[in-house]
């Protein structure tokens, strides 16, 4: 399964989160520790919701990186 992954800079940190599976979230003081945890959490996420009989959603995020040239001050 390809899971598309919110990674953000935080003062303190990176923030990930897989915004299709609302509340799976994961931080640590790095990208690289940040995009391994968000992994196991994920698949922890998804047997939770199984073990509980709720749907499992699929994946449905998409994510794009592009630039935009400053606005003139």
């Amino acid at each position: 399964m390809q899971c598309t992954t919110a990674i953000e800079r935080a003062p303190e940190n990176y923030a990930a989160n897989v915004r299709y599976v609302p509340g799976c979230v994961a931080a640590a003081d790095t990208r690289e520790q940040v995009v391994r945890e968000i992994r196991p959490v994920l698949r922890f996420h998804i047997q939770c919701l199984r073990e509980y009989g709720e749907p499992v959603p699929e994946p449905s995020s998409a994510a794009d990186v592009f630039e935009v040239d400053p606005v003139p001050t």
